[in-house]
């Protein structure tokens, strides 16, 4: 005669499904541990190459500052082209290598801005709004200092409609900026030149209302006289 069933509880249950499942789980893993541990190998190189990258990055952004604060009491001091091309004999090496050699990092993305204004200041245009345009930091000043330099590349070969747009871009870029009301200005005055008087009035209106405490505005008011 068959005895009765015996009767698990749940807690017997449970154990009992936690002891299949892994039973299954050792199974699998035998039977793709080469794959798996492939995949674990791979992971681990890519976490340690970015680790190496991320590493390096912060390294150069340091030579880069390092570089820039050598260089910067030529810059400052209005001397461009020796600012561009570093001092011979000195540890300076000039705006042009720092923007090429840290190019990616902040420090590097900042000699950029400073290079191109340096071309500027010498009226070499196109190599200001090549660097200008090469810009990719994330320091919002800086931002807006690459668009708002753009548009002044834009507005030296008279291509005034590229020029305003690319100002009020640069108004865009963080609310902070003290300079805002500035690109809005030249914006408008680009408009101006475009003999789009609607336009600029739009823009110079809206200056001396949200920036009424502005320098600007005395500016804005004589310019404000011309599309009355």
């Amino acid at each position: 005669m068959l005895g009765q069933k015996k009767k698990f509880s749940r807690k017997e249950m449970k154990e009992d499904r936690l002891v299949t499942f892994y039973y299954q789980a050792i199974a699998v893993f035998d039977e793709h541990k080469r794959n798996i541990l492939i995949g674990v190998g791979a992971l681990a190189v890519i976490i340690l190459a970015v680790v190496l990258y991320t590493n390096n990055k912060n390294i150069d952004n340091e030579v880069a500052n390092l570089e820039l604060a050598r260089v910067m009491p030529i810059y400052d001091a209005g001397s461009y082209q020796e600012a561009i091309n570093g001092r011979a004999g000195t540890k300076i090496i000039g705006l042009k290598k720092i923007a090429e050699m840290y190019s990616g990092t902040e420090n590097g993305e900042a000699a950029k801005i400073y290079l191109a204004n340096a071309y500027y200041a010498l009226a070499k245009f196109d190599e200001a709004e090549k660097y200008y345009g090469s810009y990719s930091g994330g320091n919002d000043l800086f931002k807006a200092t690459s668009l708002a330099g753009l548009a002044a590349c834009k507005e030296v070969k008279n291509e005034y409609k590229e020029a305003a747009e690319l100002y009020i871009n640069a108004s865009k870029v963080s609310e902070e900026n003290v300079l805002n009301p500035k690109y809005l200005m030249f914006a408008g005055i680009n408009f101006l030149h475009l003999k789009n008087k609607a336009e600029a009035k739009e823009i110079f209106v809206r200056v001396k209302k949200d920036y009424a405490k502005s320098a600007y505005i005395r500016e804005i008011d004589r310019y404000l006289s011309q599309v009355e």
